[in-house]
């Protein structure tokens, strides 16, 4: 079979083919009557491993090793074949991310694509400090989906910081970009997320933070309590007075508890949750003690009548702390009686 008629049948180009002959990948062997080289069914068969080979890949120099090699392994092949394509992907993916990187930026001009390119290659240091210099140095239009990014992959404390502060000025995008955060399978992200987001201001980022008072996670939970018990939540008091009896941030937990109970609507709420935490804690002496201290944060006099109860509190030392607040409200409230003035 003549060139031609090679091509026409395979689908091969004549000048892959010529290409292929100058190679000595696949070489007519055959002559017709008149001189002119033929191709056999054996080149031809070898034409066709060459092709499938390059479905695979395989460059053509490679190609030519593996059909001339007898003590071929496919097996062998086929998984550096997959580890390079792996890898390969890797690269495209770090491209398109930076390409989507770059758009989203909105450059009107090649600095500002020059720039921004330069603070993600800083961003994408193996060294802290120069990560955070790019976070903190000249600004680039970088959109919040790549700091958010950044940030929820950030271990270094001062950089995810400064990737925090990026965040909370890079306007509403900034939730949006976060917020799957809360739903990674990795606790580290998670934590990541919620701190980020507690330094957000607006409903956006109130109405991600509510549902991570639900985290399994007890630091995700209670950076959520906290910072939401700071805007007025009534649904973080559960899990501030958690904090409390655990002694996790539970001098914060108190104070944003006594804030909460002086909206009247919530009072009650505040003070039986803590009432009900004491009668669940048993003879644990830390933790009553932590709760009495709570219950001294309560407005006016709503948790007097606690703390008087627990002045005969079998534990001593819980005893005499409730008493001394106890006196210390009364005093306080007669000095404001007698100023006129009120909580």
């Amino acid at each position: 079979m003549l060139i031609g008629e090679v091509a026409r049948r395979s689908g091969v180009s004549t000048r892959m083919l010529r290409h292929y002959d100058a190679l000595g990948l696949v070489r007519p062997t055959g002559r017709t009557v008149g001189g002119y080289r033929e191709y056999s069914e054996e080149d031809i068969r070898r034409l066709f491993h060459v092709e499938s080979l390059r479905t695979l890949g395989l460059s053509l120099r490679r190609i030519g090793r593996v059909l001339e090699d007898p003590d071929f392994t496919p097996s062998a092949l086929i998984g550096d074949l997959v580890r390079e394509t792996e890898e390969r992907l890797s690269r495209e993916r770090e491209l398109l991310k930076r390409l989507r990187a770059v758009d989203a930026s909105d450059p009107s001009r090649w600095e500002d694509v020059l720039r921004i390119v330069e603070l993600l290659r800083g961003l994408g240091s193996p060294n802290a400090a120069r990560r955070q210099r790019a976070v903190l140095g000249p600004k680039a239009n970088v959109p919040a989906q790549v700091l958010a990014e950044k940030l929820l992959a950030e271990s270094d404390p001062n950089v995810a910081g400064a990737l925090r502060w990026a965040l909370a000025r890079a306007g509403h995008d900034a939730v949006a970009s976060l917020a799957p955060g809360l739903a990674s399978e990795n606790v580290d992200v998670r934590r990541r997320a919620v701190t980020a987001l507690a330094e957000i201001p607006g409903e956006e980022s109130t109405a991600a933070l509510a549902d991570a008072l639900q985290d399994p996670d007890a630091t995700v939970r209670g950076h959520a309590a906290l910072a939401l018990g700071t805007r007025g939540v009534p649904a973080t008091v559960p899990v501030l007075v958690g904090m409390v009896v655990a002694g996790a941030n539970d001098v914060d937990a108190a104070e944003i508890l006594g804030t909460l109970a002086r909206d009247a609507e919530r009072t009650d709420t505040v003070r039986k949750a803590l009432v009900d935490a004491l009668a669940a804690s048993g003879a644990d002496s830390a933790v009553r003690m932590r709760l009495v201290q709570a219950l001294a944060e309560m407005p006016g006099t709503v948790a007097l009548d606690v703390l008087r109860s627990l002045a005969h509190d079998d534990d001593r030392v819980v005893a005499r702390t409730a008493s001394f607040f106890a006196d210390r409200i009364e005093e306080r409230e007669r000095d404001r009686a007698a100023d006129g003035t009120e909580w």
